[in-house]
C-alpha cells in the first residue's frame, strides 16, 4: 500500500483547535508524509468520499454548537439525503478540545464521531477528548492520542516505518516567504474604507464603524473600568435582533508593536509582499504589499500567552545551549508543568517570552513569522442595545480587563483595553466589525412573560431585549440584576428606574458588598419564588441566565428548582425534570463565559 496523503481539516472559534491541527501537520512532514491542513468550510466536503486518510480536530462552541468556519460543513454533513455507506473508503480519526466546565462538553467531537460512523467511515482510534479544565490542559489527552494516531498510522502503512524522519530541532520550511520592497516606492497608507457596494459586513469584510461615545460607567473609585461605548453603523446593512453579538479584531498596543520590531530589528515602515512555499493562499486580510507595522499591530497576535506549539518552533532556532535546553523542556511532553509555570499560570506574553530568550530570539528568521505567531483572533460582545430604541447604532457594555499576577506588570486584555484606549473627542476613530447571531433567542409571541438574570455586565443582551419589548408595548418582563455597590456599579440604573415607573418592568437587584451579608442574584431568585412559579407554570414564561460561568448559572438554576419545589408544592427530581424540559423546549437559556 502506498504511502497516505494526510488531510487535517478543523474547526476552531479562538485558534486552540487550529494551533493543534497545524502541530499534527508539522508531526506529518517530519514523518515525509505529504499533508494539507485547513478549515473544515474552506474544504470541497463533497471530495471526502475520495479521501484516504483525514483527521478532524473540532472544538465546542457556545452551547455545544460547531465553531464558525465549520458550520457548512455541518450542515451538509448532517443532510438526510446521504447514503449510509458514502465513507467506507475512508480511514479518519477525531479529536475534540472542549471544557468540562460546560454541560456540552465536547459535544460536537461526539456528534461527529457519531455521524462519521453513520456514514460508513473507519474511525481508526476512540474519539479524543480534550479538556481545558485538566491541571495540564488539553495536552494531557492531545498528547497520548497523536502517539494513538501515528501507531495505528505505522501499521495501516508499514512502508512508513522504513522511512527516517526529520529531526525534531530540524525546522520545516515557513509557510511564506517575504519579499522586501525597495523603499523608493512609494508608500501607501492601509486604510480601512467603508464598502460601497451593499454586502452585509462580515469576518472577511468587517464595517468600519465610527466611534460615537466611549464612557466609563463606574465610578473612578471602582477597582473595575466598564465602559459603554456607541458606534455608528449607518449605510453598513447590517440588522440585528436581541441576544445577537457583535465581533471585533482589535491592534496590538503601540508600545508591544515597537518592543517587537525592536527585538526582531525590523523597521516598521518596511514594505513587504507574500509569496507561499506551497500551495496555500496568503492570508487574505493583509494587503499586498503590507507594511511590518501593519502586519505587527493588526495580524500577528504577539500579546497572547503563547502555546505549546510556539516553543516546539522556536527551539528549532536555538543556538544557545541553555536557551536550546529550556526550549526543548518546554516543548517535551514532560516539561508541560514548568511550562504552565513559566507561561500559563503568570500570563506571560509571546513578546515577553521573545524578550526572555534573546540570544534564539536574535536567529529568527522574518519568513516564520506567519508560523511563530497566530492571527489576532475576533472577540465577541453581547449587543447592548436595539436598533428600534438607536436607529444604525450599536452598544456594548465592556468590562476592562486588568489583574496582576507574579510578574510585574498588570495583565490586560487584548480587546478590552484597545477599546478603552480609543477617544472619539480627539477625532474619528473607527472600529471594523460584523454582526453574528447570539445563542439567546427571545420569545416572538407578545405575551410570554420573559425572565432575564444578568449581573454585571452579563446585563447586556437583556439591555436590547427590553429595548425591544419596550417599543412593542410588551410588560411582562422582569429582570434580576446583581453587582457589588448600588453606588458604584449599578449599570443602566437610571432606564431601569424609568421603565420600572412606565410599567415595562419588574426589577429585584442584589448589591453584593453594600451589606454585612452578601447578598447575589440567585438568593433574589430564591426570594421571588412564588412569582417565579406563577409567571413559568401558569404563564409559560421563558428563563434567561448571561454572565460569568463560574458559579453564577448554576447557583441561580439550584434556586429555581428550589422555587418549584416551594412555591409549586414539586419534588426535587419533578423540579429537575421541569428545568430540563424547559431547556428542550428553549424555554430556558444560557450565555456564558470564563
Amino acid at each position: 500500500m502506498s504511502n497516505p496523503a494526510l488531510l487535517v481539516l478543523y474547526g476552531s472559534q479562538t485558534g486552540t483547535a487550529q494551533d493543534t491541527a497545524q502541530r499534527l501537520a508539522r508531526q506529518a512532514q517530519r514523518r515525509r508524509l505529504r499533508v494539507r491542513v485547513m478549515p473544515l468550510d474552506d474544504y470541497n466536503v463533497a471530495n471526502l468520499i475520495t479521501e484516504s486518510l483525514v483527521v478532524f480536530v473540532c472544538s465546542t462552541t457556545g452551547q455545544g454548537d460547531p465553531p464558525d468556519n465549520m458550520k457548512n460543513f455541518w450542515r451538509f454533513l448532517f443532510k438526510k439525503s446521504l447514503p449510509a455507506g458514502s465513507l467506507s473508503q475512508l480511514d479518519c480519526a477525531i479529536l475534540g478540545l472542549g471544557d468540562s466546565s460546560y454541560p456540552k462538553f465536547n459535544f460536537v467531537a461526539k456528534k461527529l464521531h457519531k455521524r462519521l460512523l453513520q456514514l460508513g467511515a473507519c474511525v481508526l482510534l476512540p474519539v479524543g477528548l480534550a479538556d481545558d479544565q485538566h491541571d495540564l490542559g488539553a495536552d494531557a489527552v492531545i498528547d497520548p492520542w497523536f502517539a494513538s494516531f501515528w501507531g495505528k498510522v505505522s501499521t495501516l502503512y508499514p512502508t512508513l516505518s522504513g522511512m527516517m524522519p526529520l529531526r525534531e530541532d530540524e525546522p520545516l520550511p515557513p509557510t511564506y516567504t517575504f519579499h522586501f520592497l525597495d523603499d523608493m516606492q512609494e508608500k501607501e497608507e492601509v486604510q480601512l474604507r467603508i464598502p460601497m457596494d451593499q454586502t452585509v459586513p462580515s469576518q472577511s469584510h468587517p464595517f468600519p464603524a465610527r466611534m460615537v461615545f466611549n464612557r466609563r460607567v463606574t465610578e473612578p473609585s471602582h477597582f473595575q473600568d466598564v465602559r459603554h461605548i456607541e458606534l455608528d453603523v449607518t449605510g453598513s446593512n447590517i440588522e440585528f435582533a436581541a441576544g445577537d453579538v457583535v465581533m471585533m479584531r482589535p491592534c496590538n498596543a503601540p508600545e508591544d508593536v515597537q518592543q517587537f520590531c525592536q527585538l526582531l530589528k525590523l523597521d516598521p515602515e518596511t514594505r513587504f509582499t507574500l509569496s507561499p512555499t506551497d500551495n496555500t493562499a496568503v492570508p487574505a486580510r493583509l494587503p499586498q504589499p503590507c507594511t511590518v507595522r501593519h502586519l505587527v499591530e493588526s495580524y500577528l497576535d504577539i500579546a497572547a500567552v503563547p502555546r505549546r506549539s510556539f516553543f516546539e518552533l522556536l527551539s528549532t532556532f536555538a543556538t544557545n545551549e541553555l536557551e536550546r535546553e529550556k526550549l526543548a523542556e518546554f516543548s517535551s511532553a514532560a516539561g508541560q508543568d514548568e511550562l504552565h509555570n513559566y507561561c500559563n499560570r503568570p500570563r506571560r506574553t509571546m513578546l515577553e517570552v521573545l524578550a526572555d530568550f534573546p540570544h534564539t530570539t536574535a536567529e529568527l528568521k522574518v519568513d516564520y513569522l506567519l508560523d511563530l505567531f497566530p492571527e489576532i483572533q475576533p472577540r465577541s460582545f453581547s449587543i447592548a442595545s436595539s436598533l428600534r430604541a438607536h436607529p444604525n447604532r450599536i452598544q456594548v457594555l465592556v468590562a476592562v480587563v486588568c489583574y496582576k499576577t507574579k510578574l510585574y506588570k498588570p495583565r490586560k486584555g487584548l480587546c478590552s483595553s484597545w477599546l478603552a484606549s480609543l477617544d472619539p473627542a480627539q477625532g474619528d476613530v473607527y472600529v471594523p466589525l460584523w454582526v453574528k447571531k447570539g445563542s439567546l433567542k427571545f420569545p416572538s409571541d407578545k405575551e410570554t412573560p420573559v425572565i432575564m438574570v444578568g449581573p454585571g455586565t452579563g446585563v447586556a443582551p437583556f439591555r436590547s431585549v427590553l429595548q425591544e419589548r419596550t417599543a412593542e408595548g410588551r410588560t411582562a418582563n422582569v429582570l434580576f440584576f446583581g453587582c457589588r455597590s448600588k453606588s458604584k456599579d449599578f449599570y443602566f440604573r437610571t432606564e431601569w428606574e424609568e421603565m420600572m415607573e412606565a410599567g415595562f418592568l419588574t426589577l429585584f437587584t442584589a448589591f453584593s458588598r453594600d451589606q454585612e451579608a452578601k447578598v447575589y442574584v440567585q438568593h433574589r431568585v430564591r426570594d421571588n419564588g412564588e412569582l417565579l412559579w406563577d409567571l413559568i407554570a401558569n404563564k409559560n414564561a421563558c428563563f434567561y441566565i448571561a454572565g460569568n460561568a463560574k458559579q453564577m448559572p448554576a447557583s441561580v438554576c439550584d434556586a429555581l428548582k428550589e422555587a418549584f419545589q416551594q412555591a409549586g408544592g414539586v419534588s426535587a427530581e419533578e423540579a429537575e425534570q421541569m428545568l430540563a424540559t424547559m431547556e428542550k423546549t428553549g424555554r430556558f437559556q444560557s450565555e456564558t463565559w470564563s
